[in-house]
């Protein structure tokens, strides 16, 4: 048992990285779209670029959304809409109109007008001939109305047939004109106004029933296409009957594809393409990038970033699909670029863009347009620091994007009148969110507890607190730093390693002497030693224990760790020899064990170059009368004394870049203790 939790322990890196892998493989396959996908890609107008198809499968032409919405609306105009009808209304109102006839007109008027009062109940007669509407409807004029008197039907008529509420006005004065009464319109139309009442009232449920009978006898399809039938010829253009025949045999043949028994098969299938695009993510990081292989926060960081950018897109392609290219893909490049290098950061752009071209609309398309973005983003973004740079490294990128889909849009349209120019409106949108990267970095940074280049310039600021408390406790050291600092930029841009981090390395790495300032030569202003007073054990502990002391200042301040890791290596394991011989001559015995430092040793170009910039610039302090001979000899001696003592066997530092790394510290020191000329006085 306690073997296997041995081998567990020592293993639970590499156990953590293929759980990873295997739940991002999961996730992504999950987000991917539950559909079959078609093997041919075909445009409408444009030429059949494969052999000749013929039929797989007996299928049926589907009708096009366009044929269908058209019978849809059709079918609506010849469903009948029903009324409910309370004929008892018509009767009451002809009453009321009785009792308010005889109190309009006086006794004499009505003796002359013999016809008056048939003349309201003929106008009535004529407003309640079909029925009068409670409301105004939104129906054709010839559309046809049932009537349904208690469930049963009544009659049958056209729409424009029925009375609105208030047009009895003109009926009544159709009906006066043409009895030659029209004098006594104001008194009709104040009693009708009274009297009339709806009696027609829409039923909805029968009206909604009927028109989805009428919708139900739709049918989706018009014809069909037997096995071994020929649907295109290689050269054809796709248009017409042929581009009909072909969406319906891609909606079939996916439907086909993509159901319960094998449902499983293809998300294996999927899983597979999945789970082989990460795994190429995890070799690439093993060959080429192993210290970021072996941080399994680094992996998680890369991992999370692709599954989010196919989250992103799955998101806005269910929500419309026309949108796509607002996603900004180019933030995943930048993000690598920013806090690993650009390689990294293309590679990874790549295989996201490979996975997405399962799930996105014209994926060739979609891939050349966000591949080429992904190698522009690498080629000119750089110091992303500098906010000018990523401003115009994001137009850059937009320009990019419209040109590209510009070409497209012409190869497969042919022309330009049909461009939509609010599609370069989308690319416009996706270089402004774009720009989101750096507050987006800062919150990487707090969350995976990553550096990027935008935190090294902070951290480079002379004026920062720990850096001003250093040249206030320690100012020889301070100045010790800021020449280590320079001499360190200048061999890591001469070799294409991290200058910025290796120039914040440098400032930070002598921040322990704050707490023994006096016990280190460079403070010693007044030229008293106050290891004069001490053994030599005790003087090698309260040297070596600047190391310790400035780690431990360093987490307190909260400095990243790829800082303290300078402060942690700039000794390596390496000798103090000043103190050892001095104990040497006192007991023959002493080991050198006990007076080097406990390490570890450099593991990069930066901590190594850091080591060396380190060890010439303290001991060119002890060169008398330097010459541009003396400064190569020194130079030499020293380098070359670190590497015998095997402090660089863990870095990835080449001896052509150590090389490289000596000539340019013996050109700097060479200006650094160049004589001026004594003019006269």
């Amino acid at each position: 048992m306690n073997d296997l939790i041995n081998k567990w322990y020592r293993n639970h890196a590499l156990l953590y990285k293929v759980l990873l892998f295997l739940s991002t493989t999961f996730l992504i396959v999950y987000l991917f779209p539950k559909s079959g996908k078609f093997k041919y890609d075909f445009d409408k107008g444009k030429p059949w670029q494969s052999e000749s198809l013929l039929a797989p499968f007996d299928f049926a032409i589907k009708k096009s959304d366009k044929e269908i919405d058209q019978e849809k609306i059709e079918a609506s105009d010849r469903s009948a809409i029903y009324f409910d009808i309370d004929k008892s209304i018509k009767n009451n109102v002809l009453e009321s109109y009785s009792e308010k006839f005889k109190t309009s007109f006086a006794d004499s008027i009505i003796k002359k007008n013999r016809k008056l009062f048939s003349v309201g109940e003929n106008a009535i007669n004529s407003i309640y001939e079909y029925g009068v509407l409670d409301e105004d409807y939104e129906y054709s004029e010839n559309k046809n109305v049932i009537l349904v008197d208690k469930q049963t039907q009544d009659g049958e008529t056209q729409f424009s047939n029925l009375t609105k509420l208030d047009a009895f006005r003109e009926i009544i004065e159709n009906e006066l004109n043409d009895n030659d009464l029209s004098q006594f319109e104001a008194t009709f139309v104040s009693i009708f106004f009274d009297i009339i009442k709806p009696n027609l009232k829409l039923n909805s449920s029968l009206t909604q029933n009927a028109l989805e009978e009428k919708l139900e006898l739709i049918s989706s399809v018009r014809g069909s296409i037997e096995k071994g039938t020929l649907i295109i010829s290689k050269g054809e253009i796709v248009e017409g009957d042929k581009y009909d025949v072909l969406k319906s045999l891609e909606s079939e043949y996916e439907s086909q594809v993509w159901n319960d028994s094998n449902y499983n098969l293809i998300i294996f299938a999927y899983s597979l393409l999945v789970a082989l695009a990460l795994l190429m993510l995890l070799l690439f990081l093993r060959k080429y990038r192993m210290e970021v292989f072996l941080d399994n926060t680094k992996v998680t960081f890369i991992f999370f970033n692709i599954l989010l950018m196919i989250l992103l897109t799955t998101l806005i392609i269910n929500y419309n699909s026309k949108y796509v290219y607002v996603v900004p893909l180019c933030i995943l490049p930048l993000v690598l670029k920013a806090f690993f290098d650009a390689r990294l950061g293309l590679f990874a752009h790549v295989l996201t863009v490979l996975l997405l071209g399962f799930i996105v609309p014209n994926n060739d398309e979609y891939m050349f347009l966000q591949i080429i973005a992904g190698i522009v983003t690498i080629l000119t973004v750089s110091e992303l620091y500098k906010r000018a740079n990523l401003f115009i490294s994001v137009g850059q990128i937009t320009l990019i994007y419209i040109i590209a889909y510009f070409a497209f849009f012409v190869i497969q349209e042919g022309n330009i009148t049909t461009l939509d120019p609010s599609t370069f409106g989308l690319f416009v949108l996706c270089g402004l969110a774009t720009l989101f990267v750096q507050p987006l970095i800062y919150i990487y940074e707090k969350l995976f507890g990553l550096v990027s280049d935008v935190s090294l310039l902070e951290l480079s600021d002379t004026n920062t607190k720990l850096l001003k408390e250093l040249s206030n406790k320690a100012p020889g050291t301070f100045h010790h730093s800021l020449n280590v600092a320079n001499l360190a930029e200048a061999s890591a841009n001469e070799i294409g390693a991290n200058s910025m981090l290796i120039r914040v390395g440098a400032l930070y790495h002598d921040i322990g002497k704050m707490k023994n300032p006096t016990y280190f030569t460079e403070n010693q202003a007044t030229g008293i030693n106050p290891h004069d007073e001490l053994s030599p054990r005790e003087s090698t502990k309260i040297i070596i224990d600047h190391v310790l002391d400035g780690i431990e200042i360093a987490k307190k301040n909260n400095l990243p760790d790829r800082v303290i890791d300078f402060i942690r290596t700039h000794h390596g394991t390496s000798l103090v020899y000043y103190f050892y011989r001095k104990e040497k001559d006192l007991n023959d015995e002493t080991k050198q064990e006990d007076f080097r430092y406990p390490g570890p040793q450099p593991y990069s170009k930066e901590t190594a170059i850091l080591m060396m910039c380190d060890s010439v610039e303290a001991a060119s302090k002890s060169l008398k009368e330097p010459t541009s001979t003396k400064i190569d000899k020194f130079v030499e001696s020293i380098i070359d004394k670190q590497m015998e003592d095997g402090q660089f066997l863990n870095a990835n530092i080449t001896f052509k870049e150590i090389q490289s790394i000596k000539k340019v510290l013996k050109a700097k020191l060479a200006n650094i203790f160049h004589l001026r000329i004594e003019y006269p006085e």
